[in-house]
């Protein structure tokens, strides 16, 4: 199970409604199974946003420097499936690490539809729904 608070969680969906219809992303920071920030950051797939994103090598390495000064880790990382369902994609799969967490949120519309948590499976590499919690 994973816990966001309820302001993060806010801020991660605002970031991911605001980029519609493209993908947007970002990064997870906590401990253990809590996440207490997040940092959305820019999609590099320019030429194919509506259904892949990538996240820049370069923020990974600031953000994670950044959690380190706070005593946090990169929990996971999030993003959006505009107008599709908040499953997993083979694409998101082959690019995927074990034991970190992967938020997606289905964004209908422009609006939320649905976020749900997963953690790839380090014995067969599918991903396993992982639960999510939103904590007031």
């Amino acid at each position: 199970m994973l816990y966001i608070g309820k302001h993060e969680y806010e801020e991660m969906v605002e970031h991911l409604k605001g980029v519609y219809p493209y993908e947007g992303c970002g990064l997870m920071l906590g401990k253990g199974d809590r996440v207490t920030k997040v940092r959305s950051v820019e999609n590099l797939r320019k030429e194919r946003a509506n259904d892949r994103y990538e996240i820049d090598p370069r923020d990974t390495l600031r953000i994670e420097k950044e959690a380190s000064r706070e005593g946090l880790d990169i929990v996971g990382f999030f993003h959006s499936h505009p107008d599709h369902p908040d499953r997993p994609s083979e694409f998101d799969r082959e690019r995927a690490w074990p034991e970190y967490r992967y938020v997606i949120v289905s964004v209908e519309k422009g609006n939320e539809v649905s976020p749900r948590s997963w953690v790839l499976s380090g014995v067969d590499g599918e991903f396993l729904e992982d639960g999510l919690t939103i904590e007031e």
